[in-house]
């Protein structure tokens, strides 16, 4: 019986890979995952160095639900597999032209700390909180199922809601018709930036990023988000999934058009499918000659918009910073030139806005006793060339000391015990973003839906992809999204049964929304 078992290798170990190999092998299919690095996650993994541990990506975990139901399939409990915190106050948005508010899922509370900045703000939060509940819910089946072709756009389910959408309306835009002050504004589309886009370039679609937040948590899984991973590479395993470590791919091996499998330095697998988990712009070029693409061509990749990419400084600290909030943004007063900075002249700004993740304060398992793992990450430009990132890393390196003071964190430098920095450069040549991008292909209204690479790949059969780079596109709850749409079109062509409860997950999607991501 196993001889005639349906294989297929997956390129990568990040979570879409993960999740998309747990869901084929509880279809039946003898799964085998090849990783480059000596690690599961990809930028969903931990950083250790020095006895202190590192989120190397995503630190936010938002809307479970998805990764819930795709553990639930494969017979497991997210909850009891990898124990989650729900924070409350979610995070601390400190604005660089005054003012800061403590955003928290109560609806209460939260109206009142919207008021201490605008009240008038305040009345409408209620309203924003309504309008994204009937947004998301109504455009979720389109970010459950694949967009193949602009006819899937011209569906007249989709046509119905763009009046909904505003697709012509920028996210500040959107917002504008419930806040009035832009500090509100921005602290409820500095989500956008989980996309590596500027609020005023996003979509307007993407205002559901906030309410999800608001409705259905922001979570830190106990161990950061590299817990999850390594907790989805375990099942794996038990599931039966081979996965190579340390076992970079040189090649997807293609005949009359198909995918049939994999290289690498030490072995060749043989495959029924391939599925391609790493950066879809930084890899194909290497993995699949030019000449055998027709749609996504070098050429083609290179004319595309992509996301910003991130300077981070993951610090491990003498001392506990008990007064600082796990999570906390500080939006610089000039915050439309930072973004121009990094979108249209891509050039550093003087004066960035930042995010600064203080676990320690939630999770004690991420530094040694009496010591704190910091996390400081700085919205960059991906690599145009005109940073040299040997000369400023330095410089942006003591700024971001300087402009932590800002939000209360005056002593860091003193007490560094051990620490490492990431720049664009590194993001390309260590984990082969393209550009550096750190949120992959910009999500433009012109990037979106069919005209993302699609999750079964057009130029090549019996591949596809998974992740950030295809559809839905970035952030967690999307990729995981992207597993089961990427799962269910594959399971399809081999002519198999996707063997997990539909029945459940169908009933469930008809009563509510997924969600979005870093």
């Amino acid at each position: 019986m196993h001889k005639n078992r349906r294989q297929v290798v997956i390129v990568g170990a990040g979570p879409g890979g993960l999740a998309a190999a747990l869901l084929l092998a509880k279809s039946g299919v003898k799964v085998t995952i090849v990783e480059k690095r000596s690690t599961v996650g990809g930028r969903t993994s931990t950083m250790e160095q020095d006895g202190f541990k590192f989120d190397i990506g995503p630190t936010f975990f938002l809307y479970p639900r998805v990764l819930k139901e795709i553990f639930a399939a494969a017979g497991y409990d997210l909850d009891r597999e990898v124990p989650m915190t729900r924070l409350d106050p979610q995070y601390r948005l400190v604005f660089g032209a005054g003012g800061e508010l403590l955003a928290t899922p109560n609806i209460e509370r939260m109206v009142e700390a919207i008021s201490a900045i605008s009240p008038g703000d305040a009345t409408r939060f209620r309203q924003f909180i309504t309008h994204n509940r009937t947004k998301l819910d109504k455009f979720m089946p389109f970010l459950q199922t694949p967009f193949e072709s602009w006819r899937d756009l011209a569906s007249p389910g989709m046509m119905k809601l763009l009046p909904l959408l505003a697709p012509w309306r920028s996210l500040d835009e959107d917002l504008q018709t419930h806040f009035k002050d832009e500090r509100i504004r921005l602290g409820f589309s500095f989500q956008s930036k989980y996309l590596g886009m500027s609020p005023f370039r996003c979509p307007s679609l993407f205002s559901i990023l906030s309410f999800l937040e608001y409705e259905h948590g922001v979570f830190h899984p106990t161990g950061g988000c590299g817990a999850v991973t390594r907790a989805m590479a375990r099942i794996a395993t038990e599931m039966g999934v081979e996965i190579l470590l340390d076992e970079p791919v040189e090649k997807v091996i293609v005949e009359r058009g198909k995918a049939c499998g994999i290289r690498t330095a030490n072995r060749v697998l043989m495959a029924d499918s391939v599925v391609l988990n790493s950066d879809f712009a930084g890899s194909i070029g290497k993995l699949i000659p030019n000449h055998q693409r027709t749609k996504w061509t070098d050429e083609k990749l290179a004319k595309k918009k992509y996301s910003c990419s991130t300077f981070m400084m993951y610090l491990g600290v003498k001392g506990r910073y008990d007064d600082i909030s796990h999570h906390t943004i500080y939006l610089a007063e000039n915050y439309r030139e930072n973004l121009a900075d990094i979108e249209k002249r891509h050039r550093l700004s003087d004066n960035p806005s930042f995010y600064v993740q203080n676990a320690g304060v939630t999770d004690d398992t991420l530094a040694p006793e009496g010591h704190s793992s910091l996390y400081v990450l700085l919205p960059v430009t991906h690599e145009t060339g005109s940073v040299d990132w040997a000369k400023e890393g330095p410089r942006y390196r003591a700024l971001a000391l300087e402009q932590m003071k800002k939000i209360g964190m005056h002593d860091v430098e003193e007490r560094i015990v051990t620490e490492k920095i990431v720049t664009p450069r590194d993001w390309a040549s260590e984990f082969e973003l393209y550009k550096g991008a750190t949120f992959s292909m910009a999500h433009s209204l012109d990037q979106m839906l069919h005209l993302r690479p699609h999750n079964r790949f057009e130029d090549v059969r019996q591949m596809y992809l998974v992740g950030g780079g295809t559809h839905p596109g970035s952030g967690l709850p999307v990729i995981f999204e992207s597993a089961r749409i990427t799962s269910r079109l594959l399971l399809q062509d081999l002519k198999m049964e996707p063997l997990w409860n539909q029945a459940s997950e169908e009933s469930h999607l008809g009563r509510q929304l997924v969600g979005a991501p870093s």
